[in-house]
């Protein structure tokens, strides 16, 4: 009877480490065969052998996968900071000199490294994925992700195939990280570096304001989805296994903000690699949709962010998983590629191969101007990724080590602002008005990259900009003097003297009013007294007759 009962449970994890091993992975690019299990390219790996030493074997949740958790309420305790657990990042923060920390990022983006050679001579496309890859996790729904808490370092997230070749971004800002220590945090320098690139490459940035602690671990709390393979695959249940694009785009898994797992927003290739521009547009809406983004701030923060820089898929071969499921002497390093040298005009990242702008290292309307002025051709690249090329269009777009030119490209996704009639009219709007684009870009970029730090009186630096957003929830200026011990005094008597109010529908309210409070975007909470509003006073759980007897 036992070892019926046995045979019954769901060992969902008794293969051991799910995100390790060091097998190779097909590249992203290419299109998978076999089962699931039998694909590196698309399922978690297994560890290459079992360990009899401490904490390996199978543990208490393999075996009870649906056991209460309860270690994730401990996690990020100060008594574990290593740091000290008294450290106070702002007061830190004060101490650095932040335009020689600039001046340095700077000079660092124009100084190429033969292990990973800058395309075109500069960093700075390679910093603005960085950071747009760091601070794309947000997700409305919940608020969490983001790059509040500097997540890109740990895994999953290092070793997301859509974070690949990330941690050579991150290798190349370490010495910088280095040198000013504990006065800038990962999660700072990670975004503050890709808002350097884009004013080196002459964007007029909005503006950029520090203030995000680092974590030191991997956040386990976060729900990234059930899927247990990663893009291609990595969308069977937040889609409930439809394959219909077009009706299940709206339909994606509470909270989830990806198309598959293991992306930021969804895949270049379309829904499930199915190379068309009109199902991707749905994704695409939904998607930065989850992430608080409406319409026009989609269009600008695909069209600024590919203004620079090109994708990587130089040829077919295969890749090493990310540097989760690195050996200890890769020193957190991963996707080592095996195609031809694995760097420089041999990379490959996501299979793609696209150079978007004829001038990719430099802030110019390329992008939307190629994109409605070219005719498209449905293509795939030299690792076997869906894309588009305009076969008939000048060959003068630069290849990125060598003299050579080439015709222009898009991503599938791309076509997506062309195909969509709404995104098309903003865009095509944006091809003829450069300077509203510029704007538009301009507000888009700081809103990613600021969208989880809360309130704006959290942002430290002498770049944060004078303007306020409605979606920083600002609160009215202060205009009046606060109370005093005394009036504190005297306010308690009378609320305890007022009549039908008793000990259990105040405390009922105070906690409804501060308890809509989140860690990770640092939204709701008692400040501005929301609960006295709509949609709050409505809500259920407030017992709005008990609220307004109250209030």
């Amino acid at each position: 009877m036992w070892s019926s009962l046995i045979l019954l449970l769901p060992l969902v994890s008794a293969q051991g480490c799910p995100m390790a091993g060091m097998n190779k992975r097909d590249l992203l690019g290419q299109r998978a065969t076999g089962s699931s299990l039998e694909t590196l390219a698309l399922s978690f790996g297994k560890c290459s052998k079992f360990s009899d030493m401490a904490g390996g074997g199978s543990r208490s949740y393999d075996m009870f996968p649906c056991m209460l958790k309860l270690d994730v309420l401990r996690q990020f305790s100060p008594e574990q900071n290593p740091l000290g657990k008294n450290f106070d990042y702002a007061a830190a923060f004060a101490k650095l000199d932040y335009n020689a920390l600039k001046a340095d990022l700077k000079a660092m983006m124009r100084q190429s490294q033969p292990w990973w050679p800058a395309d075109f001579g500069h960093y700075g496309p390679f910093l603005v994925r960085l950071a747009w890859h760091s601070a794309g996790t947000y997700r409305a729904h919940d608020g969490r992700g983001g790059g509040g808490m500097g997540q890109q370092r740990f895994a999953p997230l290092n070793s997301w195939p859509d974070n690949g070749n990330l941690d050579k971004a991150r290798r190349l800002l370490l010495p910088i990280k280095q040198k000013y220590g504990r006065s800038i945090s990962w999660a700072d320098l990670k975004l503050l570096a890709g808002t350097v690139a884009l004013e080196d490459m002459g964007f007029p940035v909005l503006g950029f304001g520090a203030g995000r602690p680092d974590t030191w671990q991997a956040d386990e709390s976060v729900f990234w989805g059930a899927e247990t393979t990663y893009v291609p695959q990595g969308n069977d249940i937040r889609y409930n296994s439809s394959v219909d694009y077009a009706a299940r785009a709206s339909k994606l898994e509470e909270p989830l903000a990806a198309s598959h797992h293991g992306l930021i927003y969804v895949n270049p290739e379309g829904p499930n690699a199915n190379g068309d521009p009109v199902t991707s547009a749905m994704d695409i809406r939904e998607t930065f949709g989850r992430m608080g983004m409406n319409d026009s701030e989609t269009v600008a923060l695909i069209a600024g962010g590919h203004a620079f820089g090109k994708t990587h898929g130089a040829g077919k071969g295969t890749t090493d998983q990310g540097p989760a499921a690195s050996p200890m002497e890769e020193q957190d390093l991963g996707f080592k590629s095996y195609f031809g040298t694995g760097v420089g005009a041999d990379a490959v990242t996501s299979g793609t191969e696209v150079i978007w702008s004829k001038s990719p290292t430099n802030w110019t309307n390329d992008y939307l101007n190629s994109l409605f002025n070219n005719n498209w051709t449905a293509v795939l690249s030299p690792a076997g990724a869906h894309q588009f090329e305009a076969l008939d269009g000048t060959v003068d777009y630069p290849n990125p080590f060598n003299s050579s030119f080439r015709r222009a490209s898009m991503l599938v996704s791309d076509l997506a602002l062309r195909e969509d009639p709404d995104y098309a009219v903003i865009a095509k709007a944006w091809s003829e008005d450069f300077t509203s684009f510029t704007n538009a870009f301009a507000a888009a970029w700081f809103k990613l990259t600021h969208r989880d730090m809360g309130p704006r009186v959290r942002y430290l630096g002498p770049d944060v900009p004078e303007q306020q957003f409605l979606w920083q929830d600002p609160l009215p200026a202060v205009t009046y003097a606060s109370i005093t011990p005394d009036d504190e005094t005297s306010l308690k008597a009378q609320i305890l003297a007022a009549p039908g109010l008793t000990v259990s529908n105040l405390v009922s309210v105070a906690w409804g009013s501060a308890s809509t409070f989140r860690g990770g975007d640092k939204r709701g909470g008692a400040n501005g007294a929301r609960i006295a509003l709509q949609p709050q006073a409505s809500w259920e759980v407030n017992n709005p007759t008990q609220l307004q007897t109250v209030l």
